[in-house]
């Protein structure tokens, strides 16, 4: 059947025109119930076999709300029509993406049901009617075709909390229930913790204590709605940006503002006004003479309170100045940075948070409902009040609580339990929190997606070398050198001398696309996790294992498929010509970098492994110092290495990472790599190559750098690159570390390197800042990047071996790839960092330890000291808390803080010697106390 749906729109040049669309409707769409007596088929995707479960039916608030509660295993049986599906769709894509795996899991019972498209169930709008309430009714009138169509032997609920649509459905002879009283009726108190309570609620949750509502105080400001905030933003009022809170005080964060070309400085809970990090807010300046120099900021303890919450000023020039403790505000303290308060939140970044609850006393009665105070694990976070009925079982776990709302009358937000993840300094536990707490997919991978791959053992094949578009390059003397233990090999090298006196040297990267194929669970899943995830005692694969450390793997002494970037080279690593193929390889060796250094260094060794590997750090050599004449940078990273005890997964020693020349040989021919595949694929894709760039730092950026420099006697020229270079180089102190040092606080002023799609920017905006690289691209690890798998498509398409899928020729597509990318990219650098804080905590839990540390950031109460030895930075006190640190000055231009009688002075870069402990001021927040020794 047929219906034709018109409508009026106005064009970009203001015409009307009459527009007519097509709607389908269909009686052949199945019900999805097994037991169904009208004909319908079944699917793998279905509803439960069993008559006597109840079929629930969802209207679009109880999904958009409810969906912890839907993904725990005890709701089942549920029809999930295409118009709740398309609203939820609308109004929250996270939402959807999880309702969408819901009704794609085999194992859980939710079927898609398109009444939209059967002609029993689509409802035409009727005149005056709200798009909301059509909604509505289409939902009633599919659930009242369920229970027609089943018979009475079966029930069907539509479940909702919107009172109208309930009573309406009861009147119309369907039975419907809220959330709440459904819940009540399955026997399992402890789901009712789920449960999202609407806002209204809130105010009988602001204290354990029972207060009234007229008793209550306005704590925040009200949030200006968007029809002022966008016009404060057009008028240049108010100042739009992402909120960050400061990982060591949490009561001070910025937001970076487009529109002043600055940072604004958010000081204190009040002035953050209910907003979470992350958020994008909108700003509004207070007067210069309440700003803040960012230098004057304490530090914060690691058990403050929000003590700095206050009743709300009613505008942004009335807040006060709400100081920290052990922070002073000396008159003569000049205003430099801008400072506002939050007016407005445009974007929330609620998600859930990974924790434990604040201890407390039992409250009187048995399994009753009990407030509590949830302390997110993330110091950035505010506690978040909950209410559950599970107290007992949940004091001494870490558990995943999700935030709903946050009243201006509350101190703190409100939100709900979702689950346990298991005890409290559990190693495990602890790591799970750590992937939850980055977004890190750590699941199995589903039977679709190893379907997809090829069966074992696998072996190259026959037509494989005698393909035309890949080369045979078995005899070549091929060899990898990787960290120890790597069994994920993707890249190997050859250099063969050649009879003109130059040399043909090779990189070979494990063809991973001739396994990988666009459209496939494979592929969708590896697009999804981006990159590899590597923590201290275990790896989160993008790909399945059998393709990681088999298939794809360059391991010794087996053929395997790979793509090569081959180039002639003199002896002074000029290039020749440069050619790219796909090949079969067979390597000679597997290296760690360890033994290809002491081949290297072993002057009796004279085997041809070893030559050619001394041939290549010859040439890596000159490459490299070319690279550094040209502007590059050679920055420094605090990467701590771990051994580990293999039977208990303990650390055993923590150190500091070190690089020798085989790693630096390596990084060269990979960065070499690189930037000709970034050219390849460019000249033949100008719009549609996936790059990678690297911004400038801004002034402001480098300011703490030069600041830093300064005050120990340096001049720094940041003009460019190549100048920031050679000063760098210039940095030389008294001890062998000054210069690694200063490296490391420049590293840490840098932008974020980030990919992007090339038909986005301009050719100058393509500029790789710290590679001093007009053209870069990530091309050499595609086991564990999805962006290099991207690459190797572009690449072989580029030598016409190949044809691309059509998501390159869709600009928004790529972009929201590259987004994806970059998202996952970072969260997998965090989590790799806080997998080594959660191993030094364990590490150091039960030895104490002094050592030396250098000053990299002078406050007002303290300062921030990196420990060379282990890699660890973290605050020093100099000030108890509710010291007003009287006895304290910061000399900001010296960077020194001295005792008033100067008879004790710190400065930044200096060394000086700490006791480095693991306590808990708060209860299952344990850190890592660095004192004077």
């Amino acid at each position: 059947m047929l219906k034709n749906k018109a409508f009026s729109r106005q064009t970009r040049q203001g015409r009307i025109i009459k527009e007519v669309r097509e709607h389908y409707l269909r009686d052949d769409i199945y019900c999805g119930a097994p037991y169904c007596k009208n004909g319908c088929k079944v699917s793998s995707l279905c509803l439960s076999d069993s008559h006597s479960t109840t079929i629930l039916v969802l209207d679009t608030n109880v999904v958009l709300n409810q969906i912890d509660l839907l993904e725990n295993q005890a709701i089942d049986n549920v029809v999930v029509l295409s118009v709740v599906l398309s609203e939820v769709k609308n109004k929250n894509i996270a939402v959807y993406n999880r309702l969408r795996a819901l009704c794609s899991n085999s194992l859980r019972k939710f079927f898609v049901f398109s009444n939209e498209n059967h002609k029993d169930t689509y409802v035409k709008a009727m005149a005056g009617e709200s798009p909301n309430d059509r909604n509505d009714r289409a939902i009633r009138v599919a659930a009242k075709w369920y229970q027609d169509h089943l018979g009475s032997a079966v029930s069907v609920l539509l479940i909702t909390n919107d009172r109208e649509n309930k009573k309406k459905a009861i009147e119309e002879g369907i039975s419907a229930e809220t959330v709440e009283c459904y819940v009540k009726s399955l026997g399992q108190p402890e789901l009712l913790d789920l449960i999202v309570q609407p806002p209204s609620e809130d105010v009988n949750m602001d204290d354990v204590e029972d207060l009234r509502p007229s008793k209550r105080k306005v704590i925040y400001n009200e949030h200006k709605p968007m029809s002022e905030i966008t016009s404060g933003l057009l008028r240049g009022l108010l100042h739009q940006g992402k909120l960050r809170v400061n990982r060591f005080n949490p009561f001070e964060a910025y937001v970076g503002s487009e529109s002043i070309g600055d940072e604004i400085i958010i000081y204190g809970r009040a002035n953050m006004n209910r907003a979470f990090d992350g958020d994008v807010v909108a700003v509004e300046l207070l007067p210069p003479e309440q700003w803040h120099e960012e230098k004057s900021l304490a530090l914060a303890d690691e058990d403050d309170e929000e003590e700095d919450v206050h009743l709300a000023p009613n505008t942004a020039a009335d807040a006060p100045r709400v100081l920290n403790q052990g922070q002073t505000a000396p008159e003569e303290m000049k205003p430099s940075r801008p400072t506002g308060c939050v007016v407005g939140i445009i974007k929330r970044n609620w998600h859930s948070y990974c924790g434990s609850l604040e201890p407390m006393p039992m409250p009187a009665g048995d399994g009753g409902r009990a407030h509590a105070l949830f302390v997110s694990k993330d110091r950035r976070i505010p506690k978040i009040r909950i209410q559950t009925r599970q107290l007992g079982n949940l004091l001494d776990k870490r558990i995943i609580v999700a935030v709903d709302s946050w009243d201006r009358l509350s101190r703190y937000p409100t939100g709900h339990y979702v689950r346990t993840i298991g005890e409290i300094g559990d190693r495990d536990t602890e790591t799970e929190v750590v992937l939850i707490e980055n977004d890190i997919d750590a699941r199995p991978f589903s039977a679709q997606v190893l379907a997809c791959l090829p069966p074992l053992p696998w072996s190259v094949s026959s037509q494989d070398l005698t393909n035309p578009i890949r080369q045979d390059l078995r005899h070549l003397r091929v060899c990898s050198v990787d960290p120890p233990g790597c069994r994920d090999i993707d890249d190997a090298l050859h250099c063969m001398p050649l009879s003109n006196g130059n040399f043909e040297v090779g990189v070979h990267i494990a063809d991973v696309t001739n396994f990988v194929h666009p459209g496939t669970p494979l592929d969708d899943e590896a697009s999804q996790r981006g990159t590899s995830v590597y923590l201290v005692e275990r790896r989160i694969d993008m790909l399945p294992k059998p393709l990681t450390e088999d298939i794809c793997s360059l391991r010794s002494d087996v053929e395997r498929l790979a793509f090569s970037v081959i180039w002639e080279m003199t002896p002074d690593a000029e290039i020749i010509s440069t050619r790219y193929t796909k090949s079969v390889i067979k390597s000679c060796a597997a290296l760690s970098y360890v033994e290809a250094q002491a081949r290297m260094d072993d002057s009796r060794l004279v085997d041809l492994i070893t030559s050619d590997l001394r041939n290549l750090n010859g040439l890596a050599k000159i490459m490299r110092q070319r690279r550094i004449d040209r502007g590059a940078l050679t920055l420094a990273s605090a990467e701590v290495k771990f051994q580990i005890d293999t039977e208990t997964h303990d650390p055993l020693d923590i150190g500091m990472y070190q690089i020798r020349e085989a790693n630096q040989m390596v990084e060269e021919f990979m960065l070499a790599a690189n930037v000709a595949v970034a050219e390849k694929i460019l000249k033949h894709f100008p719009v549609c190559s996936l790059l990678r760039r690297h911004p400038s730092p801004t002034k402001e950026m480098l300011e703490p750098l030069l600041r830093t420099a300064e005050a120990v006697g340096l001049s720094l020229d940041v003009t460019s690159s190549k100048a920031l270079a050679d000063s760098l180089d210039l940095a030389k102190g008294e001890d062998p570390y000054f210069n690694k040092l200063i490296r490391i606080l420049a590293t840490r002023c840098m932008t974020q390197a980030v990919y992007f799609c090339s038909g986005d920017l301009s050719p100058p905006e393509y500029l790789h800042y710290g590679l001093a690289s007009p053209l870069y691209t990530h091309f050499t690890s595609p086991i564990r990047r999805y962006a290099d798998v991207i690459v190797h498509r572009l690449l072989a398409a580029s030598l016409g071996s190949y044809q691309l899928p059509g998501v390159f020729q869709d600009r928004p597509k790529l972009t929201s790839i590259s987004d994806n990318l970059n998202y996952r990219h970072r969260n997998a650098q965090m989590a790799s960092r806080a997998s080594v804080e959660l191993h030094t905590l364990i590490f150091f839990r039960k030895r104490p330890t002094d050592t030396e540390a250098r000053i990299v950031k002078i406050r007002s109460n303290g300062f921030i000291v990196f420990v060379p030895k282990y890699g660890i930075e973290g605050p020093v006190y100099l000030t108890s808390k509710g010291d007003n640190g009287g006895e304290w000055v910061v000399d900001e231009k010296q960077q020194k803080i001295r005792k008033l009688d100067g008879s004790v002075s710190y400065g930044v870069l200096g060394t000086v010697r700490i006791h480095m402990e693991v306590v808990e001021p708060q209860p299952n927040r344990p850190k890592l106390q660095l004192t004077l020794v």
